[in-house]
């Protein structure tokens, strides 16, 4: 059943823009027809009453759908990679059950963020987010916030229940903590907000990881192997999901 997001109640459900194109044009829905809205953050079990210009209106039957969202709400906060690298982390990562995205300027990112070109890129970021979302039939859409310095990402540090960096040295050292056995702790805790951090190509810059650690992150094994930086934040979510759902 085909999955659409809106911004009001469910009282006053009314598709449009593209999402209305896609109900009666691709998809070449009628009136009577079924399908699911998402409406602060719950799926309703819709019918459609009627077209009206380029918007459709539908009205709840009532019935809904178990929310899929993980019980904690991640944060994946990522150094600027390059190419369509952050495309990539931004699809997968709310497949698995990010809550939001927060890119930052690393030291070691090679690319930089164009400013005049940033909100375009936002927006197409956003808009994969949502398809994601309506994809794995999800109750929230992402948040995929502007860059922000590294200066910025510590400060608010202080937001988050927990917080976790990739580190490759950890990977290379002879004894490390398993991430499994951290999380318990945090599960053990009640956690509701925990953000993870990994830096761009080359990794976290060794000033970065201190700052990092002395504002109270800790570090998180993910195993002996050195990952690409698209690849870490999806292997460090779906170990979150493992332990807590």
């Amino acid at each position: 059943m085909q999955r659409y997001f809106i911004e009001t109640g469910i009282e006053t459900a009314r598709i449009t823009g593209e999402d209305a194109r896609h109900i009666g044009r691709v998809m070449r829905m009628k009136e009577g027809e079924e399908i699911v809205v998402v409406a602060e953050h719950t799926a309703y079990i819709c019918t459609i009453t009627a077209f009206e210009g380029d918007d459709v209106l539908v009205q709840s039957t009532g019935r809904t759908i178990t929310s899929p969202e993980l019980p904690v709400h991640v944060t994946v906060a990522c150094g600027l990679p390059k190419g369509d690298k952050l495309e990539l982390i931004t699809q997968k990562a709310t497949e698995l059950g990010m809550y939001a995205l927060l890119p930052f300027e690393a030291e070691r990112s090679i690319v930089k963020w164009d400013t005049k070109k940033g909100a375009k890129k936002q927006e197409r970021l956003q808009k994969i987010a949502k398809e994601a979302a309506e994809q794995s039939h999800r109750t929230h859409i992402p948040i995929i916030h502007e860059p922000i310095s590294f200066k910025q990402l510590v400060a608010q540090m202080n937001q988050f229940d927990a917080i976790f960096i990739a580190d490759e040295e950890d990977a290379k050292a002879e004894k490390r903590t398993r991430f499994a056995e951290k999380l318990k702790n945090v599960y053990d805790k009640k956690s509701k907000s925990i953000l993870i951090i990994f830096g761009p190509e080359g990794g976290i810059a060794r000033k970065e990881s201190q700052a990092l650690l002395e504002a109270g992150a800790q570090t998180m094994s993910l195993g002996p192997r050195i990952l690409r930086a698209e690849t870490a934040p999806l292997y460090a979510l779906s170990a979150i999901s493992y332990e807590f759902e």
